[in-house]
């Protein structure tokens, strides 16, 4: 069943990260550390929202991938200036 919060999720089983953008918001994040079990449950969990929120979301390190590609495009002097 389709997800009503949950879009274009990408799992990378080798480095064993969990891409997915909120169709709420529109933001992307990445979350680490996620096994192949943890993704297929969420695969066939009824309520993808409620799966994510209640066993990944709370248990992985994540970071928000549009963010992570300002602070790539930032000039040097910037970023070594925030440090």
């Amino acid at each position: 069943m389709p997800s009503t919060s949950l879009r274009d999720i990408v799992y990378d089983p080798v480095g064993r990260t969990f891409d997915v953008t909120f169709i709420a918001s529109g933001k992307r994040y990445r979350y680490f550390e996620v096994s192949e079990d943890e993704y297929a449950a969420l695969k066939r969990a009824f309520s993808k929202g409620s799966h994510f929120n209640r066993h990944i979301k709370p248990s992985h390190r994540f970071v928000r991938l549009d963010e992570e590609r300002r602070r790539a495009s930032r000039p040097i002097s910037a970023t070594v200036a925030n440090i």
